[in-house]
């Protein structure tokens, strides 16, 4: 676990050159790092006053991160392979920092924010953030997957099933010219 803390980055910012090995974080249960995870950026402690005497040590983390994932296919739920990569400039600031009693607003700029703990920020925790944050909605095993029958659950792309083309339900019957009819009127 590599925890990143203000006194850290001072005088000088801090070069990130870091290679996450697989299994070194969690993302999910059909989420799994398949090589190492190249992350390469700089982490620099920005200082905000926050009152007359108090001086408030932000964490700025900008870095680029690239690694090969494996991923359940949204058609056949059989794991695929996929390169992840992204960028991302973050800033975090101390917990409690701007705890206030009482409820308030808070500004879109506020909503930028991330916090962290007395002890530092967990650099592998804000790798998995946005890691999630870069998956595609939704992924294939291949772009030709033929996924799975709808009525055996077979793969199709193993073997093909005989379950045909399923008569339609016939509580759709009202409907079924009603596409039709509906451009007739138009035209």
């Amino acid at each position: 676990m590599t925890i990143i803390k203000p006194i850290d980055l001072r005088p000088d910012p801090l070069d990130l050159d870091v290679s996450i090995l697989p299994d070194a974080i969690n993302y999910a249960e059909d989420i799994r790092q398949i090589s190492p995870l190249d992350l390469t950026g700089t982490a620099e402690v920005l200082e905000e006053h926050g009152g007359a005497k108090e001086i408030i040590e932000d964490i700025r983390l900008r870095a680029s991160f690239s690694g090969r994932f494996e991923l359940l296919c949204a058609r056949c739920l059989e794991p695929g392979e996929q390169d992840l990569s992204g960028d991302f400039d973050l800033i975090f600031r101390p917990t409690g920092v701007d705890a206030r009693s009482g409820e308030r607003a808070i500004s879109e700029a506020e909503t930028e924010i991330g916090y962290y703990e007395q002890s530092g920020l967990v650099l592998e925790d804000v790798v998995r953030e946005q890691v999630l944050l870069s998956l595609p909605d939704r992924s294939l095993c291949k772009p030709g997957c033929k996924g799975l029958c709808p009525h055996c659950g077979q793969n199709r792309n193993e073997t093909e099933c005989n379950c045909g083309v399923a008569p339609a339900d016939p509580r759709w019957s009202a409907l079924a010219g009603l596409a039709g009819a509906i451009k007739s009127k138009q035209n």
